[in-house]
């Protein structure tokens, strides 16, 4: 993983990470969270929630984002200081999903980065839509 410089970080730069959701993904983050929410990980349960099946927790979905900006945009040495999250629509099992993030404001006094993040869905649908707020330590 290449660490980028602050100074040739844009206003429009974008990355992004893709991944499919398993159950062992949902299993996993219900074990290290503690978010046993039938929902997520009772599938009789599920059946007779609106969603008809187990979904994803959204904050393992909009974890994906900090993925993104902890190895590629703005990449290792960024200090998560903020994050806004709103969950548009359910990630199933299976589903695929690319957390993408962009550069929309740069304050170079303070080397901090606003970002637009979304996670958007196999069907190219928002599934988590928001904002994060980086500051960039190192390089």
């Amino acid at each position: 993983m290449k660490e980028l410089v602050f100074a040739e970080i844009q206003v429009g730069d974008a990355a992004s990470f893709s991944k499919t959701v398993t159950e062992s993904d949902i299993d996993a983050f219900a074990g290290l969270t503690g978010d046993f929410n039938p929902v997520h990980v009772d599938a009789e349960y599920a059946k007779e929630s609106m969603f008809k099946e187990r979904v994803a927790h959204g904050m393992l979905v909009s974890g994906y984002i900090s993925a993104v900006l902890g190895t590629q945009l703005p990449g290792p040495n960024a200090i998560y200081m903020g994050q806004t999250l709103q969950f548009k629509l359910p990630v199933m099992i299976g589903d695929t999903v690319t957390a993408e993030v962009t550069v929309t404001e740069k304050r170079d006094d303070k080397r901090i980065l606003k970002l637009r993040t979304t996670v958007s869905n196999q069907r190219g649908e928002i599934v988590v839509d928001g904002g994060a707020v980086v500051k960039k330590i190192g390089l």
